[in-house]
Formats: C-alpha cells, sequence, structure tokens
C-alpha cells in the first residue's frame, strides 16, 4: 500500500474544509485536502447565499477567509453584494459560475495540496489517536499518515470511522430535508417587486424585530423596491403559494427563497425543493431522493414561469452539483453548544467563530423553524466545541460540530462553516509546527484567537 505523510490532513472540501485547508497551509502547514467528488466548494457553487456572515443588525461578524474568497469572485468579475433579505438575515449574495474559479484560485494559492474523487476508507487507530487514514481514489488505496486531522466532511465520517461518539438523534422528528438547488436566468426584477409591493401578504417579511423595526409590512415591501434586488420568499402557507400547493400545481414546501446570482444574466437561485429522509447517510433513500428533487426542480421552475410576475420569459439555468444536505450526525464534543446559548447571543473567552443565522429547522411538508437570534445579535461559538470526545489529534468543522439540534439549526449555514474552518485549519498549524504528538487540547486558545484576529476573523466587537 502507498504511503505518504503530511502535516495536516482535510477530510471534505465543503465551504469549511475549503477554509480548513487555506488556513493550515497560509500558515506554513504542509496540508492535504480530499473529497469524495469532483470539486471543492460544496455549496458555494451551489448558487446558495452565504449565511450566517452579516447578522441582522448589519455587522459583519465573519471575516479572514471569507473576504479572500468573496473578493476573488468579484476580482473575476462575478457578482457579489451583501443584501438585506427583509425578512431574518442579511446574507452575500454570489455568482457560483465565478464562485467556481475563486474558491479554486483562494485553496490552490494557499498552497495546500488538493486530491478529488478520494474517500476516507477507514481510520488506524491507536488508544486517542488516529495513526492514519486510508483513503481510496481509482488507483486503489494508500495510507495518509498526518499529525492533525481535521473532519470536515459534513457527516462526521472520519470520527465515524476512528469510534467517535455521536450525540444521539432527535427522538421525535426526522432529519431536516435534503434540498436541490436550481437557478433560473432571464428573471425580470421590477415586475417582481411590484408584485411584492402589490401583495406583501404573499411573503415572508419581517420576521425578526431587528429587520422589522416597526415597519408595517407594506413599509418593509418598499424597502424590498427600493432595495432593487430579486430577493424574496413566497410563504407556503399563503394563499398565492398554499393555493398551488392545494392545487396540485406546486409541491409542499415552506417557502420559495428567490436570490440574485448574477445581474448580468438577470440570474436568480431557488431554494424550494426538499424530501425528508429517515436517514441521509443510507445510500439507496439517497439516490432515489435525487430522483425525486430533480422532478421538484421541474416542477418549480414551471411554476414560477407560470404564474409569478417576472418569470415570464425565465428559463432554468442551472441546476446544484449535489443535493444539499442540512443534518446527519453531531459529534459528542469537549462542549455541546445549545440552542439557548444561539437564541440569547452567549459570547465567550473561548469563542473562536460566530454565528447569527436564526435557528432553522425545516420539516416535512410547509413546516419549518424559524426563531431568530435575540436582538438580531450573533454568538460564539467556542473550541471545545470543535473537539470530539475522546480523540486527541481530530478536529471538526461545519455541520457535524458538537451542537444539539437547535444550534446545529443555526451555525450549519456556510458563513459559520467558513468561520469554524479556518478556526481549526489555524490551529492545526500551530500544533504541527512541534515535533511532539499532537494533543488538539493544548492549544492554547487566547493565542488562537489572536491569531485568527490577526488574519481577519471577526471575534469582538460586534452585537
Amino acid at each position: 500500500m502507498r504511503s505518504e505523510q503530511y502535516d495536516v490532513l482535510v477530510v471534505g472540501a465543503g465551504s469549511a474544509g475549503v477554509a480548513a485547508a487555506v488556513a493550515s497551509a497560509r500558515n506554513g502547514a504542509r496540508t492535504l485536502l480530499i473529497d469524495s467528488g469532483p470539486s471543492i466548494g460544496g455549496e458555494l457553487l451551489s448558487g446558495m447565499t452565504i449565511d450566517g456572515a452579516i447578522n441582522a443588525r448589519g455587522e459583519r461578524i465573519i471575516g479572514g477567509v471569507i473576504d479572500d474568497i468573496v473578493n476573488e469572485c468579484r476580482a473575476l468579475g462575478g457578482y457579489a453584494r451583501e443584501l438585506n433579505d427583509w425578512r431574518l438575515i442579511r446574507y452575500i449574495a454570489c455568482d457560483p459560475e465565478y464562485m467556481k474559479m475563486a474558491v479554486a484560485r483562494v485553496v490552490y494559492g494557499s498552497g495546500a495540496e488538493v486530491r478529488l474523487n478520494t474517500f476516507a476508507d477507514d481510520v488506524a487507530r491507536n488508544g486517542d489517536r488516529i495513526e492514519g487514514v486510508i483513503v481510496r481514489d481509482k488507483q486503489g488505496r494508500s495510507l495518509i499518515t498526518a499529525n492533525i486531522y481535521i473532519d470536515c466532511s459534513g457527516d462526521a465520517d472520519l470520527c465515524a470511522l476512528a469510534g467517535g461518539e455521536m450525540l444521539p438523534p432527535d427522538k421525535d422528528s426526522k432529519p431536516q430535508p435534503v434540498s436541490m438547488m436550481f437557478r433560473m436566468a432571464g428573471v425580470e426584477t421590477k415586475p417582481l417587486l411590484e408584485f411584492v409591493r402589490q401583495h406583501p401578504e404573499y411573503f415572508a417579511v419581517g420576521e425578526s424585530d431587528a429587520i422589522r423595526g416597526g415597519r408595517s409590512d407594506h413599509e418593509i415591501a418598499e424597502e424590498i423596491y427600493k432595495q432593487g434586488e430579486p430577493c424574496v420568499f413566497l410563504k407556503g402557507d399563503a394563499d398565492f403559494l398554499g393555493g398551488a400547493i392545494a392545487r396540485g400545481e406546486m409541491f409542499p414546501t415552506a417557502l420559495i427563497m428567490i436570490q440574485p446570482t448574477s445581474a448580468a444574466r438577470r440570474e436568480v437561485c431557488v431554494n424550494a425543493t426538499r424530501i425528508t429522509l429517515d436517514n441521509p447517510l443510507v445510500a439507496r433513500d439517497y439516490g432515489r431522493a435525487f430522483g425525486v428533487l430533480i422532478d421538484q426542480v421541474r416542477q418549480c421552475s414551471s411554476y414560477l414561469a407560470r404564474r409569478v410576475p417576472g418569470f415570464e420569459n425565465a428559463a432554468l439555468s442551472g441546476v446544484a452539483p449535489r443535493i444539499g444536505v442540512r443534518e446527519t450526525r453531531r459529534i459528542l464534543g469537549d462542549e455541546v453548544l445549545d440552542g439557548d446559548d444561539v437564541f440569547n447571543g452567549r459570547k465567550r473567552e473561548d469563542g473562536i467563530a460566530k454565528g447569527c443565522h436564526h435557528i432553522d429547522i425545516h420539516q416535512d411538508g410547509t413546516g419549518q423553524i424559524r426563531i431568530p437570534v435575540a436582538d438580531g445579535g450573533s454568538y460564539d461559538i467556542p473550541f471545545a466545541t470543535l473537539i470530539p470526545a475522546g480523540l486527541s489529534n481530530v478536529m471538526v468543522a461545519g455541520r457535524c460540530f458538537s451542537a444539539d439540534r437547535r444550534a446545529q439549526g443555526s451555525a450549519r449555514v456556510m458563513g459559520g462553516c467558513l468561520a469554524m474552518g479556518q478556526a481549526v485549519g489555524t490551529a492545526a498549524s500551530m500544533l504541527s509546527s512541534t515535533n511532539a504528538p499532537a494533543d488538539v487540547r493544548a492549544v492554547p486558545v487566547k493565542h488562537l484567537r489572536t491569531r485568527l484576529k490577526e488574519q481577519g476573523a471577526i471575534l469582538d466587537g460586534t452585537y
């Protein structure tokens, strides 16, 4: 079996893994990033907005690697704007075609090595340490050894292979639905926003007091119109979309989220499709879900073109490269972030990242729980939630980190994943500079926070 050695191995090249690899490599660690798919970037390439980077009050709460990627997108000529959804949050809308190039340029520019179509197949564990990861690619199996291993797989694959303990699933609920983003070009913004002005009751607006600011729905509709971007949310429980669901013209969904991706192409991303699985990790069920979601893309794009002003001449222009997964495994870490921490906007001296997205738990059909962070603020994610219990040289970042279901429903978005990834990548580089066997619990969090802030992370001074 082939064998190779690195300072840091990052498993999973979505938002968290990209940030982890960039931070690790930039700080001097010899870093390998692997992904089971054919590209890097994950949901950054889907057209979905980067949520969780700007709180409802308009404060940026995440910086560093995220800025490098967004600025690279702009420098290449792509659309990238900070917008108010006039509902619960503010976000960064980006052109996914340019993001494909931006993410690659930032990752490869950092010096990280990348391998695609490469699976973590097994681990060699000795006591509380992973001593190597057996990976499989089209040439067969090989052994990768490293001082530090970072699990950014989303599904906690590396921790599961190592026998790490997981938090129990919610006994009374299935995992959140999986979805497929898609895009439509040729959308006329003005008729769409006029429709919002005429019928704000059809749209989700002002669900956060920080966003509403005492305005009526009609006043918020005017703000949406003044913003001048196709950034709106049709409600599944309102007459317009609800009627289409009742007639069978549309599948049941909580919202049709419409978000801009390109002014030049007059293009938007649509987040509406959903199917609930008992367990998204079951390959057979996951495979069947792909077919259902593709049918929903066809149904929803057709509905928008027939019924929604501004979409009359629009055409389907792109479908996300993979199914979007919100929830599977969550590790048991040295600490568990809970929903009260999120809701109350708890700040901490050991915070190494921030989150601000509302508690967002999608459910079957038209159901969705949406609870804003108090006062439109943000909360801190402590370093201990990124350390798996019982493992000494492993860290995690992304939606599989140690959190209860409510907290995970907030922090799982791309902004939080990028911030967590930057934190663990930086921590890994600090450990890889020593010759002693790495122990992630030996990272001086105060020193880590200082280094993160020097490299653009935002850890203090926000509401």
